[in-house]
């Protein structure tokens, strides 16, 4: 095992690249008695060359020389002296130094000088910022007072200036002749002493030793020195003693406190983007580093996700300003607090709280104010028995400002510290409250930017989707949960006529209210486009043009101007043929459950994303068992980072694969098994499960083309809505099909001969699903269009009266013509 004299000079021995001040010993006269091995390593001379000799030799200018002649005279009366000199270097050039001189007293009452010498060429800035390989006296530019002993072989003070004294606590009288360990007894001295034998025996200098003063044991504030060890030899190159320079560095050990408590902030504080997470970094950190209680309170102006506090009515004379964000103690459950983190803040209006959030400057209470007449006991009586009870005896109170808004107030006060706060810890509170302030604000603004795009999603998104009689749905929406904000995620539910649906699920890319506006933009756009009746290749066909002409729209002068780009899944359900025709453009392919459990994915041809117009979309239809269940998702459920997106699909399979969830439970059981925390993506869900229209709530019939048809057409529908129970729909029914059958005879046929019309046919189909649908069908692709006829027209009618007698009405069309569709409203319990 190393002995502590090893370990210590280990622990204190510089690093080989570091810059060491050469240190010299002069007699009264100014000849060299002592030269070190740092001063050699800076001017090339060794301790034979040099020791005996005056020191004004090694001066290159004559001003120089003539500043070497006062240096007596200046170091007499000031007891130092500091100046940039050039001294000459054994190979000829001139160096430039810094040069600091100091005089020593002795036990036979002669006068001696220490000089440090440091070369300027290797310090980047004068003066420079201190850092840990820079040499001792080179961190000051004026070289203030330093202490400066020289020991003997047996480490005896024969040497010392008066400023070691009054560093360090030892009087010269009690230092003079005699080693540390016997002028200030304890392990300190001990440890220092282990430094001094190890530079004597090795030669190399020990630099940058804190240690503390030796003062009393009752002293409250113990000094901190940093001393720097040199060896100095003789003529013969033998060691001559050892000289200690050192330097007061309470107040630059205060400062590196100071600045690792910052340097604390930047890697603690702000890690993520949640305003209340922040605010309790900031009051933990606090504490016990500075305070004992700590508090962080923030302003109405700061979006907590809370309801707003203008709601709260006064409360014993206070008023609602904060709400608490923070709180942190050093005792367990933080007696010291009315309030929990979250809840409401009241302080009277007169309070230090309510004036610094006004003012914007600090209230600074360094021994706070109990006594009866205070605003406490008048406005505050809760506020003051906490104090009181907690002991409380100290109080700043910071506000926390960023981008000229003020956020908030911090609260420090001390309870179990007996001292009072100092200017000092204000300004640190102040540093440490505007380093988080910033951290702070950007959470602030990304909670009102989050807060207002998840509004304008929950706007957006369909508030009850419903599949009607053709499929049961659920839905799971979870918006990310990153820097970036939540993304472009949309799904829908599309009701279409013929008791089919749609089932879309979509992904904008990019995030933020920007792509949550353009996922707007794009779900009005698929609307419109399915109320069209196309097929779902033609659908995202002309989404794919839509989405060009919005990104040409776009201003590109503008900074928040992007490419706008999407992903979509388009799905049409028919129960009563019991198929699924589907298209995508670049999004991930559906999942089909079977009713047994099993899932697969369908081979849907991928498509490109749309807002780039390369390639066609195509279709493909697939026939559903009854109780089938399709789930349609993005792929914020299935991707995560360092994943393959196969392994994700995979992942979905297993948990889709639960045949005995209900829908709900099962669509959340997915989303709870996939998701990734936190979320980097939004994830949206969609399952539908498929249901069928059995044969007796549809009745299809194909009658020949040819006008003596619309009677039976008429009769055949009235006799299935009696089988129903619909007789009260009967009239208004035959007038629709008469108008429809005229319409399909008139226009359906077109151009062709007698011969021709016979070949075709027109088809009435009645579907009875949560509406009675009429449906009737001719070859032709001719689209029917509503018209005002004017009082002398003997047609153009037909229409307009099928418009008033159905809720609604449409065309489809189909690979062999088209369909025109009307919808009659079912009465309660029909």
């Amino acid at each position: 095992m190393a002995s502590p004299a090893k370990t210590a000079a280990a622990e204190v021995s510089a690093a080989p690249e570091t810059v060491f001040p050469a240190v010299a010993l002069l007699d009264a006269r100014g000849t060299v008695v002592g030269w070190s091995q740092t001063a050699q390593r800076l001017v090339g001379y060794s301790a034979a060359e040099v020791v005996g000799r005056s020191a004004d030799v090694l001066f290159v200018a004559a001003d120089d020389r003539a500043k070497a002649s006062q240096v007596a005279q200046e170091s007499v009366l000031r007891g130092g002296w500091s100046d940039l000199v050039q001294v000459r270097h054994r190979n000829g050039h001139s160096v430039e130094v810094r040069l600091c001189v100091s005089l020593l007293c002795g036990q036979d009452g002669q006068g001696w000088w220490v000089v440090c010498a440091t070369d300027k060429a290797l310090v980047p800035t004068w003066p420079a910022k201190a850092t840990e390989g820079e040499p001792l006296l080179a961190r000051l530019p004026n070289c203030p007072p330093i202490g400066v002993v020289v020991r003997d072989t047996h480490l005896r003070c024969i040497q010392v200036n008066d400023t070691q004294g009054s560093r360090d606590g030892i009087p010269v009288r009690r230092r003079l002749g005699r080693r540390l360990t016997e002028a200030a007894p304890g392990r300190e001295a001990e440890t220092l002493e282990a430094v001094m034998h190890q530079v004597l025996v090795s030669g190399d200098p020990a630099i940058n030793v804190d240690y503390r003063a030796f003062l009393p044991a009752d002293e409250q504030h113990a000094r901190t020195l940093t001393a720097s060890f040199f060896r100095l030899d003789d003529a013969r190159g033998c060691a001559l003693g050892v000289c200690v320079v050192s330097v007061d560095a309470s107040d630059s050990r205060r400062a590196r406190e100071r600045l690792t408590i910052l340097g604390t902030v930047s890697r603690r504080i702000g890690t993520t983007l949640d305003v209340m997470q922040t605010a309790q970094e900031l009051a933990d950190l606090a504490v016990p580093l500075l305070a004992d209680y700590v508090t962080v309170d923030l302003a109405e102006s700061v979006p907590l996700g809370e309801e707003p506090l203008a709601h709260l009515g006064p409360q014993d004379g206070r008023i609602p300003v904060f709400r608490r964000a923070g709180l942190a103690s050093i005792h367990p459950g933080t007696p010291e607090s009315l309030f929990a983190r979250g809840e409401p803040v009241f302080v009277p209006p007169t309070s230090p709280f309510t004036g610094v959030l006004r003012s914007g400057r600090s209230h600074f209470e360094p021994v706070l104010d109990t006594s009866p007449d205070t605003w406490l006991d008048h406005h505050d009586p809760a506020r003051a028995k906490k104090i009181r009870e907690n002991a409380m005896h100290s109080l700043m109170v910071v506000p926390i400002h960023a981008r000229g808004v003020v956020l908030g107030v911090e609260v420090f006060a001390r309870t179990e510290d007996p001292r009072p706060f100092e200017e000092d810890d204000l300004l640190l509170a102040e540093e440490l409250v505007n380093w988080a302030a910033l951290a702070l604000d950007n959470a602030r603004q990304y909670a009102r930017e989050r807060s207002a795009a998840l509004a304008l999603q929950r706007l957006l998104h369909p508030h009850r989707p419903t599949g009607g009689s053709a499929a049961d749905v659920a839905w799971r929406y979870l918006p990310a949960d990153s820097h970036h904000g939540i993304g472009g995620d949309w799904f829908d539910v599309i009701p279409l006529s013929g008791a089919r649906v749609a089932l879309v699920v979509g992904d904008v890319v990019g995030h933020g209210i920007n792509a949550a506006a353009k996922m707007g933009q794009l779900r009005t756009a698929l609307h419109t486009l399915a109320d069209t009746d196309m097929p779902p290749d033609e659908v995202l066909s002309r989404l794919d043009e839509q989405v060009i002409r919005f990104a040409e729209a776009e201003d590109p002068c503008h900074p928040d101007t992007t490419m706008m780009a999407a992903t979509c899944l388009y799905a049409v359900y028919d129960p009563v043929t019991r198929t699924c025709t589907m298209a995508r453009a670049g999004h991930p392919p559906p999942a089909l459950i079977a009713p047994c459990g099993q899932v697969t994915f369908p081979d849907l041809p991928a498509g490109a994303p749309l807002g780039l117009g390369l390639v066609p979309f195509e279709s493909t239809t697939v026939e559903l068992a009854e109780g089938s269940v399709l789930a349609l998702y993005t792929d914020g459920l299935v991707e995560a980072r360092h994943q393959d997106i196969s392994d994700g699909m995979n992942r979905l399979r297993a948990a889709l694969s639960r045949p005995g969830l209900t829908l709900d439970d099962l669509c959340s059981s997915t989303v709870d098994t996939l998701r990734v925390e936190p979320p980097g993506d939004d994830v949206t869900l969609l399952l539908a499960r498929t249901c069928s229209l059995s044969t007796d709530k549809v009745a299809s019939w194909q009658f020949p083309s040819a006008p003596a048809v619309a009677s039976r057409a008429r009769m055949l529908a009235a006799r299935q809505l009696n089988q129903w129970g619909l007789e009260h729909l009967a009239e208004s029914t035959e007038l629709i099909i008469s108008e429809l059958f005229t319409n399909a005879l008139v226009h359906g046929n077109g151009d062709c001969s007698s011969e021709c019309r016979s070949d075709r046919t027109i088809g009435l189909r009645l579907i009875r699903h949560e509406m009675l649908t009429l449906e009737v069908s001719d070859a032709s692709h001719s689209h029917p269009l509503v018209r005002h006829a004017r009082s002398t027209d003997e047609h153009g009618r037909g229409l307009f009266l099928v418009a008033q007698l159905s809720r609604r009405w449409g065309t489809r069309h189909v690979p062999d013509g088209k369909i025109i569709w009307a919808d009659q409203q079912l009465p309660a319990g029909a």
